[in-house]
């Protein structure tokens, strides 16, 4: 059976601004008329918040580390697009946040899922956001399944940064809670995401333009005005460089595939990046 629809993946550990990327693609779908079946990685968690809690006391995967494939059901995650890719159609679930205010007025705790059921019927495109959308293991391959894959990654001072910011001001943990956690899960960040970045169409990498030497200490995250964004192209002979470095200002060429922004650029430059790219596979898809 031949591939009919197409697959849009952002994979980045959490905090990356994946979150970030999925809002300018809405915008994109939006503006341009389409119907995107939005799925989010966390929904392919194995366990709940208090199974996550209670396999961490007993030292299994640590306090909140879902990087490990291990605590995911990829395989059904690789179900999920393989069966978009060619009917259109899939199973999927919602992981309930605490934000999640539909979710929970309907009855749903936070930190659980909502049952498996269909995807909405009659979407032009399927949109994953999350940790694992370029898997490549012995046991799975869930890149082979995606049309446009995107990484989005920080160097990993800020990517720690960013997350001891977050956990300790948002969430409430202590700092030492936050560092034991970035430990406890290094290993499955080594081997299950860092891969992943090797089969992407596009990363984006952000990278401060100030100290960030000893992320334990840093008291505030590098803002978009003290940062560069490194764009890295898997194919540079699809990519008009002249026309990027034209509509975005400050923007440079450090090497025959990638291309360098201000950190302020990088709403801009996913724009005029990847719409195109949204649609030439929209026009690739039969009956378009």
């Amino acid at each position: 059976m031949s591939k009919r629809h197409p697959v849009i993946a952002v994979t980045g550990s959490s905090g990356a601004g994946t979150t970030t990327t999925g809002q300018i693609f809405s915008r994109i779908f939006a503006s341009e008329g389409l119907r995107a079946a939005m799925v989010s990685g966390d929904s392919f968690h194995r366990y709940t918040r208090e199974q996550m809690a209670r396999l961490a006391a007993k030292g299994q995967f640590g306090e909140r580390n879902h990087f490990a494939l291990a605590a995911n059901h990829i395989d059904k995650l690789e179900a999920l697009l393989y069966d978009y890719g060619h009917t259109g159609n899939g199973q999927f679930r919602q992981y309930v946040h605490d934000e999640d205010q539909a979710l929970v007025a309907a009855g749903y705790k936070p930190g659980t899922f909502t049952p498996w059921g269909p995807l909405p019927a009659d979407t032009d495109l399927l949109f994953y956001e999350g940790l694992h959308g370029g898997v490549v293991s012995d046991t799975y391959n869930i890149a082979q399944y995606v049309d446009l894959l995107i990484g989005v990654v920080p160097i990993v001072n800020l990517e720690w940064i960013q997350k001891i910011h977050r956990d300790t001001n948002r969430r409430g943990y202590s700092q030492e809670a936050v560092v034991e956690t970035i430990i406890n899960r290094m290993d499955d960040y080594v081997h299950d995401i860092v891969p992943q970045f090797a089969h992407t169409h596009i990363n984006f990498q952000r990278v401060p333009l100030v100290d960030t030497s000893n992320p334990f200490v840093v008291r505030d995250v590098p803002s978009e005005d003290e940062s560069m964004v490194v764009i890295r192209f898997r194919d540079a002979s699809e990519v008009d460089f002249p026309y990027l470095l034209q509509m975005i200002a400050n923007s440079s060429v450090s090497r025959h595939d990638t291309l360098v922004i201000p950190g302020t650029k990088l709403g801009l430059a996913m724009d005029l990046i990847l719409r195109p790219m949204v649609m030439r596979l929209m026009a690739q898809k039969p009956f378009a």
